[in-house]
């Protein structure tokens, strides 16, 4: 809650922001509150077909960065939430390697190919289809970040419980669906 004399927009004790990023800040936050919620971010967005991110893409990106679950961010929290979409921007535009703006099947399986995953080619039609099941051959930028996401997610709760690094685990029916649900939001 905003009281008299409090500017957000000036940097406050707890750390420097990049005056860049504090520009940037000013600009999304439309009703001036000193938060930003996935509204305001999605307005903020841009695919690199000129289109918005996702109400998904940015609701979960809100989460991610949002430490109090206020469902919004603050300066130094959309300083963080910045510096990630710029480093998932990168790396979708070094697999976007026609420059079409999305990501398509060879493109996306050498993307998770340097990123470690082996996954097969049936998975990655898969993975596509999901995100594109109206032609099944492409993923725009802020699919690919959701994606990545989600991913990464499910590997990190994975690893928790794959105590022996076997590549395998034994899960409960209520331990799966909290794992899940918890991975997807």
């Amino acid at each position: 809650m905003a009281y008299q004399g409090y500017n957000p927009y000036q940097q406050q004790p707890q750390g420097n922001v990049n005056p860049e990023i504090l520009n940037v800040f000013a600009q999304v936050d439309r009703d001036r509150s000193g938060k930003i919620n996935s509204n305001e971010l999605q307005q903020a967005l841009i695919t690199g077909r000129g289109q918005q991110f996702s109400d998904t893409a940015c609701t979960l990106m809100i989460s991610m960065f949002d430490a109090d679950r206020s469902g919004t961010i603050d300066v130094y929290e959309f300083e963080k939430l910045f510096n990630y979409v710029n480093q998932w921007l990168a790396c979708f535009k070094a697999y976007d390697r026609d420059g079409s703006g999305a990501i398509e099947e060879a493109e996306l399986y050498a993307a998770f190919q340097q990123m470690g995953f082996r996954f097969s080619q049936q998975f990655i039609q898969f993975l596509i289809a999901i995100n594109d099941p109206v032609n099944r051959r492409e993923i725009s930028v802020d699919q690919f970040i959701v994606l990545c996401v989600k991913i990464q997610r499910f590997t990190d709760a994975f690893r928790q419980r794959d105590q022996q690094q076997i590549g395998q685990i034994t899960i409960g029916f209520e331990d799966f669906l909290g794992l899940a649900l918890n991975c997807t939001n």
